[in-house]
């Protein structure tokens, strides 16, 4: 009989984020004592889950944070996203180790300390929001044509006088504003199209479309990301949803007033609804204090078995 091969054993949480319900949502999967694991492993356990991204939690290295948290997509290492930061939470709530910590917690990321408010019982939290920094904006893509035909849509699909531009509060987006949700599902990107573009971004393309009605606050949307982080699309951008809603203030797309809400539904049209919540206060037509957040539900558990280095 061959001698059984020695084993590292890594648990694991996976968790649906922006959602209520199981199977919706944005899957993420985290690994909460990570321990030996090189840079190169994350990034093989990253592409093995095969999902947006995959979180491996560290001890923090600063004083004002409860735990350092890598995120990884399945191609690449990202300082900041949304529902990982999200999702990282509910499993550290959901596994004791925020005990005793009053809210806001800060979780160490790429950026720096990401500011995390959680409501409900706090072993088992019913809703996470994240702070988001003030939004950085680029100028404004003046082959407004060539970015929509990378899409297989037309510029008579775009909202008039509506700029296409990259924006960020951390991780950075194109934004692509489009006249109404059938649009936003008829685009298909053509990675090829879009990447000869003169213009063209590294960025994550979020292509979206307000109600007509300012005051409803609701907004349809998609993301695309191939050509930068191997995510042919994304089911829930919490990275994005803050520059989202900055965006959607600053070009009157919803009401500007002190207590700004706004919900992004997203992932629809690949088959996992889901639903971002935003909000800020609007302050000389700009969003400030911006906060994004959602539901996160527990989905399954196991042990990543790797062989002893």
């Amino acid at each position: 009989m061959a001698e059984e091969r020695a084993t590292r054993q890594y648990r694991f949480r996976q968790v649906d984020v922006f959602t209520e319900r199981p199977l919706a949502g944005n899957p993420l999967a985290v690994f909460l004592d990570p321990g030996d694991l090189s840079d190169q492993d994350m990034r093989a356990i990253a592409l093995e889950m095969n999902l947006s991204e995959t979180t491996f939690v560290f001890p923090s290295t600063r004083a004002d944070c409860v735990a350092r948290v890598r995120i990884f997509t399945p191609r690449r290492e990202v300082p900041f996203a949304g529902h990982p930061t999200l999702g990282t939470a509910f499993v550290l709530a959901s596994e004791g180790r925020l005990l005793g910590r009053s809210s806001p917690i800060a979780l160490e990321e790429g950026i720096g300390p990401v500011e995390v408010w959680l409501e409900g019982d706090v072993p088992a939290p019913s809703f996470i929001w994240m702070r988001h920094r003030t939004p950085v904006w680029e100028d404004e893509v003046t082959d407004r044509a060539g970015i929509v035909e990378a899409l297989g849509l037309s510029e008579a699909d775009l909202i008039p006088g509506a700029p296409i531009q990259v924006g960020s509060t951390g991780s950075p987006f194109l934004f692509i504003p489009l006249r109404d949700r059938q649009t936003v599902d008829r685009a298909q990107l053509d990675v090829s199209a879009f990447t000869r573009l003169s213009e063209a971004p590294k960025a994550g393309i979020f292509a979206f479309a307000p109600e007509p009605d300012p005051s409803a606050g609701r907004v349809y949307s998609r993301m695309f990301a191939p050509h930068t982080s191997g995510v042919p699309e994304d089911p829930a951008t919490g990275s994005a949803s803050g520059p989202l809603g900055a965006y959607l203030v600053r070009h009157r797309m919803v009401r500007s007033h002190d207590d700004v809400r706004i919900v992004s539904e997203q992932g629809t049209k690949m088959g996992r609804q889901s639903f971002v919540h935003i909000r800020g206060t609007a302050r000389d037509g700009e969003l400030q204090d911006i906060r994004v957040g959602g539901q996160v539900v527990p989905v399954l558990e196991g042990t990543l078995r790797l062989p002893s280095a």
